[in-house]
């Protein structure tokens, strides 16, 4: 999966889309100017090679790539605050906002948004902070698991990250090499279980680009404890293993992009990221053709399920309601 210059397809990346060995894009905030140039950019992308998967990152909050013409989503901390208020704990709210997001992101031509974020925190992680649910894993399972059963309502599968947790830890991967020295007793007790519970709900899970030391010295995404012998065979996850941006800085110390992608299939990821950088991404298909790698099943099944005119989405009275309840909470001190 690679990403795009800009809100258009230039003549190098219609090339490149028809490349076997790609299979997906990921959109970014430089891709979005508006809901129809999206709609036509997947349109396009779609006429090139109806194979891909088209993803991005709609979780809200700080992490909501389409903004104009959408629905502004509140954190999955301000969600959480929130449904603690209500009386409702089966949290239909939580299944509503699941349902408005993927509804809103199929409707313009897309596949997947990479959410719900599972990882526990509070406000230990720079990173993550308040787009975790929170740092309670009951709670964290609780509300996910409202929040997936909304996003399948809309015809699209979840994909929880960051696998096996990235909240607990002040270092943000994206930056510098990252160490978490829990052990793995501490992780099985808290992090691991919203991986574990939600395991037949995900169609996806997203690695996390952290080593902890004490249990295995390579990262999560290079790690085929972490997705083997744990996520696999303890676990039992079925569903697509994709990596992290194999163009993060925390994914640097094996060497170049080769040497991540060849760590990162071995792990057992069925897709890789390379993100924000043309030429790494280039070198990563090159690689992938020299080994005959063929693209996983497992991905394929990620497409959405169904279509959603977003002419009916702008008048259906659930979504209505939604955003009327989401100008309150706005209101609201949480």
């Amino acid at each position: 999966m690679l990403d795009l210059d800009g809100n258009s397809i230039t003549q190098e990346e219609n090339k490149i889309l028809l490349n076997p060995h790609v299979g997906g894009v990921i959109l970014f905030a430089r891709n979005i100017s508006s809901r129809d140039q999206v709609q036509e950019l997947c349109g396009a992308i779609r006429n090139i090679n109806p194979k891909l998967l088209i993803a991005v990152d709609q979780e809200g909050g700080r992490v909501q790539r389409l903004k104009e013409g959408y629905t502004i989503l509140p954190t999955m901390q301000k969600l959480a605050a929130f449904l603690k208020s209500e009386s409702d704990k089966n949290f239909s709210f939580a299944t509503d906002l699941g349902w408005l997001m993927a509804s809103e992101v199929i409707a313009s031509g897309l596949d997947i948004s990479f959410a719900p974020v599972l990882d526990l925190d509070d406000s230990r992680s720079s990173v993550i902070g308040d787009r975790s649910i929170g740092d309670n894993p009951e709670k964290v399972i609780a509300i996910a698991s409202a929040f997936i059963k909304g996003m399948n309502q809309a015809g699209m599968q979840a994909t929880g990250k960051h696998f096996p947790g990235h909240g607990g830890i002040f270092a943000d991967s994206h930056l510098t090499f990252s160490q978490d020295t829990r052990s793995l007793l501490e992780l099985e007790n808290h992090d691991l279980r919203p991986f574990d519970a939600l395991k037949l709900k995900l169609g996806g899970i997203m690695t996390a680009h952290i080593s902890f030391s004490s249990i295995d010295k390579e990262i999560a995404t290079f790690s085929k404890f972490w997705l083997q012998d744990v996520l696999r065979n303890k676990i039992e996850f079925t569903g697509a293993i994709f990596s992290d941006d194999l163009s993060m800085k925390g994914s640097d110390y094996v060497g170049g992009i080769e040497a991540k992608v060849s760590k990162a299939l071995e792990s057992g990821c069925n897709m890789v990221l390379v993100c924000n950088d043309r030429p790494a991404a280039l070198k990563a298909i090159n690689f992938l053709e020299k080994e005959k790698i063929s693209q996983s099943e497992k991905v394929t099944k990620l497409k959405a399920s169904g279509s959603i005119a977003w002419a009916d989405l702008e008048n259906d009275a659930r979504r209505i309601d939604i955003i009327d309840k989401l100008n309150t909470i706005e209101k609201l001190k949480l």
